[in-house]
């Protein structure tokens, strides 16, 4: 019988052929997509298991050699640069990731996209910042991305040892960090749902054409074939594809995976070797996909094997219920519940949150045909013309099939909802500074250590700086304003934008940062006058360094370097209005680069799933629309019926889907962060309508082969 199912599927003329070739061409694309979400994941696992090497924590295995190590985050015109100090107390410390060996004093390693802007910079806007020796480049194991602005600079263990944030550790380790409970939420609910559309992508491919077979397999139970048999032919012949189309799908993945990694998908992009593929992925794809496909197959004769005559008299099948919709309800109860009662741990939020997102989509795949059967006859109760109530009366008959076609773009439209209702609204309530804040120029040095440094020399050399306005040295007030709120500066320093120190006063109080005093000053602000002399403010440790510019790039950058070379013990390097708020816009800006891949990839997938089901549709009721043909109804009537069988309930099950899609991502946001929903941009539903219009667009496509299967000697009795 495996010979012979080869047979039907090789040579069973144009038909079957072509049929084999549309099946193993829907496989690659789907087990390609496939294969890419998977390689996706384990990027983001790479990318997290070397941020943990930047960031270890102090580790006691007994080793007797120590690394001294010191994280600290510096700036260059709004992007973040790493800066790891490490000194080693011996031989057997362990060298960072990435280098081959510990650098020592006066050394450093720099990834090269930090020597990229070192060849394209001036020296005193930044290289000058790590005076030494260059020993070289920084590998990919101890970068997160290729874009990575990285610098790791040795020293002594008494100099890392006095700096911010300093540790002892004896043993880097590779356990991946732990991204933010939402991201790892949001990432689940991204392979869940790009999974989703492309099995269905796949399932659907492996149906084409599933009705003729159907009766092909039933003529052969009437000659006394039995149903294992039909089983197995129809297994063998549905594998044969998806094993031809699987391989085809390792195929473009590897063809497209360097590009596809250089694609800044979560903000950043990957290595090529972090698009990796583990020994249970390949199994997953290589054995589940064709074994998937001979699964459906036999999902789709199980009328067959039950009664071949009733294939043949084409029995309506049953109605769909309303208990379809219990799973769907049963998820939005599990997020409801998670608003009262969050757990506290990752796993267990996790562990709510996951399944409940997952029920709703499976709900939604389960409620289908019950919204399309009343659709369609909601739309029979309507209809005023042929075509309307000939799509209307097959939808009703066979809600299952109808619905199959349009599955896809419901999963797509849900699972894009979720992502953009839920980082819009991330996006809007943290409210990312855009890039143009750094023009503000102040530049601000907090110091985390008190320094007694007299400062007079740095700051003349700072106002000679072209573009530098003013600069400012802020010394600990003794006494009031306890703690790090607030300063004391001479009253000459006081810039005139910032206004005017209070009449008699030579010492004045201030917020340690200007961008603090441009919250509450203004040329006519009076500041109060501090009880001190200038002789004592001498004596008073600086705590801060604020410095104006005209807000020009080579003069922030100057400022920064000269600010890092006179106090090279900063824990954050000195920075501008809108450096964190740049920083964090980017890692907002890669959640919405997300989202836009998921719209895309999704809507892609459900036209493809679309496209494959509107052919199959016309290739198995050809003979009806031929005898309609030849009974008077014109092309344009058939043409009408299919385009309504199709978007109509496409249409209605968008809205659901995008309604559904909303609700889940607003409870899921009440429950996790106490967000209320903020409404998608304009541009969401741009790319809806975009999308809808391009499934119309395929639908369209198909017409022309209406007319060129549905000829007169298509109704000869078969």
């Amino acid at each position: 019988m495996i010979r012979f199912g080869l047979r039907l599927a090789v040579a069973g003329g144009r038909e079957a052929l072509t049929r084999l070739l549309v099946i193993a061409a829907a496989v690659a694309i789907g087990s390609g997509l496939l294969l890419t979400t998977l390689a996706g994941v384990n990027a983001v696992d790479a990318q997290l298991t070397r941020y943990a090497s930047i960031y270890p924590h102090a580790l006691t295995t007994g080793a007797a050699d120590k690394l001294w190590w010191s994280t600290r985050d510096d700036y260059f015109h709004g992007e973040q640069i790493i800066r790891i100090d490490v000194a080693a107390t011996g031989s057997t410390a362990p060298v960072p990731a990435g280098v081959p060996t510990t650098p020592g004093p006066g050394e450093y390693y720099v990834s090269p996209a930090l020597r990229d802007l070192f060849a394209a910079q001036p020296a005193d806007q930044l290289a000058n910042r790590y005076p030494g020796r260059d020993l070289g480049t920084v590998g990919p194991s101890g970068l997160t991305s290729p874009d990575t602005l990285l610098a790791i600079v040795g020293g002594t263990p008494d100099s890392v040892g006095k700096l911010p944030n300093a540790r002892q550790v004896d043993d880097l380790g590779d356990t991946p960090a732990l991204p933010e409970t939402t991201v790892d939420l949001i990432l689940g609910v991204v392979a869940g749902g790009l999974l989703f559309p492309v099995l269905i992508f796949i399932g659907t491919a492996t149906r084409l054409s599933a009705a003729r077979r159907e009766q092909r397999f039933a003529a052969m139970r009437l000659v006394g074939a039995t149903p294992r048999q039909i089983s197995l032919v129809a297994a063998v012949e549905a594998g044969l594809a998806a094993v031809v189309g699987t391989a085809v799908g390792f195929g473009l993945f590897y063809a497209f995976r360097d590009p596809l990694a250089g694609i800044p998908f979560t903000g950043m992009p990957f290595f090529p070797g972090d698009m990796s593929l583990t020994g249970g992925d390949i199994s997953l794809v290589a054995l589940g996909v064709p074994a998937g496909a001979a699964l459906a197959a036999q999902i789709s004769l199980r009328r067959v094997r039950i009664s071949p005559l009733g294939v043949t008299r084409r029995v309506t099948p049953r109605p769909p219920r309303a208990y379809r919709l219990i799973p769907m309800a049963l998820g939005v109860a599990v997020l409801v519940f998670a608003i009262s009662f969050r757990p506290a741990t990752s796993d267990g939020q996790a562990a709510v949150f996951l399944p409940g997102l997952l029920l709703i989509m499976a709900g939604l795949v389960f409620a289908g045909p019950w919204l399309t059967m009343v659709g369609a006859r909601v739309m029979a109760r309507y209809a005023n013309r042929p075509a309307t109530l000939i799509a209307a009366r097959r939808l009703a008959d066979n809600p299952k099939a109808g619905f199959r076609a349009i599955s896809g773009i419901m999963l797509a439209l849900f699972v894009t909802s979720v992502a953009v209702g839920v980082i819009t609204t991330i996006v809007d309530e943290r409210g990312p500074a855009p890039r143009g804040s750094i023009d503000a120029g102040t530049v601000t040095t907090v110091f985390d250590e008190k320094t007694t440094a007299a400062p007079d020399t740095l700051l003349a050399e700072l106002r000679a700086i072209s573009g530098v306005s003013s600069a400012t040295a802020i010394r600990e007030a003794p006494d009031i304003n306890t703690g790090s709120e607030g300063g004391v500066i001479a009253c000459a320093d006081l810039p005139n934008a910032y206004g005017r120190c209070a009449e008699g006063a030579s010492v004045i109080e201030v917020p340690l940062g200007l961008s603090r005093w441009e919250e509450s000053a203004s040329p006519a602000t009076v500041w109060r006058a501090a009880p001190l002399t200038l002789d004592e403010l001498r004596r008073l440790p600086v705590v801060a360094v604020v410095v104006g510019t005209d807000g020009s790039t080579a003069a922030i950058e100057r400022t920064r370097t000269l600010l890092e070379i006179a106090y090279p013990t900063f824990w954050v390097g000195p920075n501008v209005p809108g450096d964190f708020e740049s920083d964090f816009a980017d890692t907002l800006r890669g959640w919405e680069q997300l989202a836009n891949v998921i719209i895309i990839a999704s809507l892609a997938l459900g036209g493809c799933s679309l496209a494959v089901s509107v052919i199959g549709g016309l290739t198995e009721r050809r003979r009806p629309f031929s005898l309609l043909r030849l009974s008077g109804a014109p092309v344009r009537v058939l043409r009408r019926v299919v385009a309504l069988e199709s978007a109509v309930p496409m249409l209605a099950v968008a809205a659901v889907a995008i309604g559904m899609g909303l609700l889940a991502a607003h409870l899921f946001l009440r429950a996790q962060m106490g967000y209320t929903l903020v409404a998608p941009p304009p541009r969401f539903a741009v790319i809806v309508v975009l999308g809808l219009t391009a499934c119309l667009g395929v639908i369209a496509s198909t017409m022309p082969l209406l007319e060129r299967v549905t000829g007169p000697e298509t109704a000869r009795s078969e």
